[in-house]
C-alpha cells in the first residue's frame, strides 16, 4: 500500500528523533469486521442493505499536545478504500511527546479541491486514478462514497448510491486518545460503518438512495452529520511499523512525456521496463508482424484496427484459423493508466497480456518458441531496445508492452474545452450536462447519470461492474467471477472508456449493440436486475429508469461524438 510523508509545521526537534505514527483504519459493522457485498446488514431504520463500495478523502491532520494546542500539516492527505483494503497511512515527522488528540478534515479545503488534477504525482492520494473520487470536468472531488443494495419492501434488491463533495458537506472527525510518541507507534482506529446511517440522524434508504452534495440536498447535510462520528479509536501499539513499500515506477523521458496530454493525471510506469525509442518502435513492429500466428496470417493489428481506435468492427474477431472469439475487442489506448486487461482483468499487466492472444487456440494459436524462431531477422532491433540481440518471450512481452503503453488519445473536442478554450455547440452542451447530472425523479432532478462510471480523463473508473445487460437466470458469461472466484463479481466486467466510441462499435463485452442509440435505450429503460448491479444503476429500476425523451437522448449522442480524438487513428498509420 502507498504512504505519504506528512511533516508537522512546528517541528521542534532535529528530523533523526522525530517519530512516526502508523494508522490503521479497521471497517466495522456493531463490532464485527465489514464484509463487503454482504446484504444481511440491518441499519436502525430496519433496512437490510450491503455496502459495495465505502471511500473517503482525508485531510489536514493534527495531534493536540496536553496543553491543548494543535499542531500538524495543512498540505496532507489521505485516501482510504474499504473494498480495496486501502487502509493505512503513516504520519512521520512528528515530534516526540505525548498527545491527546488527533484529528482530521473529511473532505478537502476549497483550493485543494479546485487545483489542477494533473499536478499530483503518480501514487499521490489525491492523484484521481488512485482515489477514483474525481468529477474531471465538472471540477472539484467527492470526498465520500457510500454505495450499495437494499431490500425493497417487495423482497427485490434496490440500491443506494450517497455521495458527499463541497464545503457545505465538509466536517471534521475528532477522537481523544492516549499517545506516547517517544517512539514510533502505531494507532488503530475503528470505522463502524453503520453511523453514516444512524450516529446522529437515521437515514432512510427507500426514501432516498442518491444524494446531490448541494445546498438544496437535504439528505447530504444529514449524511455529512452522521459522517464525522465514524471513527473511534481501538488500540494504540508498540510494535514496529513494517517499511514501506515503495514502487516510484520507470522514469519519463522528455519525448515521452510530451506525448502524454498535458491536462491527463500523472502516471506510473513499470520501473523494470522503462520506455525507449528503440523499445517503441520494436514493440509497433511486432505489433503488425503476422508471424507471431501459427500460419502467419494475423497480427495484433488484425483485430486492432487503427480506423476503430485499434478496436475490432466485428463483433467478435476470427482467429487466424478461423475460429470465433467469446468477447468483444477492446480499443488500445491510454492503457499506461488502466489498472488490468481484458474485460475480466486476468491479466494484471500488459507485459502478461500480449503474450495470451498469441498463445490462444482461438485467436492466433502460436507456440513462443516457434514465434521467436520466425522473427530471428529482427535480432538488430532487439539489440537496439534492449542492448543484446537475444529474442525471448520475456523481451517480445517489454517491447510490446512498451508500444502499448505509448498510445495515448487525449485530443478530442471535449479534450478541446480544457486545453484551447473550445465550446460545445448547444446539443452538445445539453448532453454534457445529461451526462455529468444524476436522475433523480422524486426532486425533479433530470440526467443520465452516465459519469458515475464513465467520469474521470478517461471516461472510464477502471472498475469491474454489472451495468444490467442480464438478469441472473439469463448470465450465461460469469465476468470476472471467472477470474476471482466470487459470486459478488457475477457479471462484472471492466468499465470501458468512452472515449472514441463513436469509432468502436460494436459495444459491450459481447458486442451485443450495435449503435450508440441501441446504448442508451438499454440504460434509459432495459437494465435488469440482478444481484450484482452495480447500486448507481439499481437505484433506477424503482423509477423505471431514466425516462429520457427523443431529445435527450440525440444530445447524449451528440455529446459522445465530441470525444471522438480524429488524430489516433492517423497517428497510428503514420507511426507504422
Amino acid at each position: 500500500m502507498s504512504w505519504r510523508g506528512f511533516s508537522l509545521l512546528l517541528l521542534l526537534t532535529p528530523l533523526a528523533e522525530a517519530a512516526e505514527l502508523r494508522v490503521i483504519v479497521r471497517p466495522l459493522w456493531r463490532g464485527e469486521p465489514l464484509v463487503m457485498h454482504d446484504t444481511r446488514l440491518v441499519n436502525a431504520a430496519g433496512t437490510r442493505l450491503s455496502i459495495t463500495r465505502l471511500s473517503l478523502l482525508l485531510s489536514h491532520a493534527e495531534l493536540q499536545e496536553p496543553g491543548g494546542r494543535w499542531i500538524g500539516a495543512k498540505d496532507w492527505a489521505e485516501h482510504l478504500d474499504a473494498g480495496k483494503g486501502r487502509l493505512e497511512f503513516r504520519l512521520n515527522g512528528v515530534p516526540p511527546g505525548s498527545y491527546t488528540g488527533f484529528r482530521f478534515d473529511l473532505g478537502l479545503d476549497e483550493a485543494t479541491d479546485q487545483r489542477p488534477v494533473a499536478q499530483w504525482p503518480a501514487g499521490h492520494p489525491l492523484n484521481p486514478e488512485v482515489n477514483g473520487m474525481h468529477w474531471s470536468w465538472r471540477g472539484g472531488f467527492v470526498f465520500c462514497a457510500l454505495e450499495g443494495r437494499y431490500v425493497l419492501p417487495n423482497g427485490e434488491l434496490g440500491g443506494y448510491s450517497y455521495h458527499l463533495a463541497g464545503q457545505s458537506c465538509q466536517g471534521t472527525v475528532v477522537v481523544a486518545v492516549n499517545l506516547d510518541l517517544s517512539q514510533d507507534a502505531t494507532l488503530v482506529l475503528n470505522l463502524h460503518a453503520e453511523r453514516f446511517f444512524e450516529a446522529v440522524h437515521t437515514i432512510h434508504i427507500a426514501e432516498a438512495d442518491s444524494t446531490h452534495s448541494a445546498d438544496e440536498d437535504p439528505l447530504a447535510g444529514r449524511l455529512a452529520d452522521n459522517a464525522v462520528h465514524l471513527f473511534g479509536v481501538e488500540k494504540v501499539t508498540r510494535e514496529p511499523p513494517p517499511a514501506p513499500v515503495l514502487n516510484e515506477g520507470a522514469e519519463l523521458p522528455d519525448w515521452f512525456a510530451a506525448k502524454i496530454p498535458a491536462h491527463f493525471p500523472k502516471v506510473r510506469l513499470p520501473a523494470d521496463n522503462p520506455p525507449t525509442l528503440a523499445g517503441v518502435a520494436l514493440g509497433r513492429t511486432l505489433f503488425h508482424d503476422t508471424r507471431l500466428s501459427v500460419n502467419n496470417s494475423q497480427s495484433c493489428a488484425s483485430c486492432h484496427s487503427a480506423a476503430h481506435a485499434l478496436s475490432d468492427p466485428r463483433r467478435f474477431s476470427i482467429g487466424a484459423e478461423g475460429r470465433t472469439g467469446q468477447r468483444q475487442a477492446m480499443p488500445l489506448f491510454n492503457l499506461a493508466w488502466k489498472p488490468a486487461f481484458f474485460w475480466d482483468g486476468r491479466a494484471l499487466s500488459l507485459r502478461e497480456q500480449v503474450l495470451m492472444p498469441i498463445q490462444d487456440p482461438d485467436e492466433m494459436h502460436e507456440t513462443l518458441p516457434n514465434a521467436i524462431g520466425k522473427i530471428r531477422d529482427l535480432a538488430p532491433d532487439f539489440e537496439a531496445a534492449f542492448g543484446t540481440p537475444e529474442i525471448s518471450a520475456d523481451r517480445i512481452a517489454k517491447a510490446l508492452e512498451q508500444h502499448l503503453l505509448s498510445l495515448f488519445s487525449g485530443d478530442s473536442a471535449m479534450d478541446r474545452t480544457v486545453t484551447d478554450d473550445k465550446t460545445l455547440c448547444e446539443i452538445e452542451q445539453r448532453g454534457f450536462t445529461l451526462f455529468f447530472t444524476e436522475s433523480d425523479p422524486a426532486r425533479g432532478i433530470r440526467g443520465a447519470d452516465c459519469f458515475h462510471c464513465h467520469g474521470g480523463a478517461f471516461f472510464t473508473n477502471h472498475q469491474f461492474l454489472n451495468n444490467g445487460l442480464d438478469a441472473d437466470a439469463a448470465l450465461t458469461d460469469e465476468g470476472r467471477a471467472k477470474v476471482t472466484g466470487k459470486a459478488a463479481d457475477r457479471g462484472k466486467f471492466m468499465v470501458p472508456s468512452l472515449r472514441n466510441v463513436a469509432l468502436t462499435a460494436p459495444y459491450m463485452h459481447d458486442g451485443r449493440f450495435t449503435t450508440l442509440e441501441e446504448v442508451i435505450e438499454h440504460y434509459d429503460h432495459g437494465v435488469k436486475p440482478s444481484a450484482t448491479l452495480d447500486p448507481n444503476l439499481a437505484k433506477h429500476l424503482r423509477h423505471g429508469g431514466l425516462g429520457l425523451t427523443v431529445d435527450e437522448k440525440a444530445a447524449l449522442v451528440a455529446f459522445l461524438k465530441t470525444l471522438t480524438d480524429e488524430s489516433f487513428a492517423m497517428l497510428d498509420r503514420s507511426a507504422r
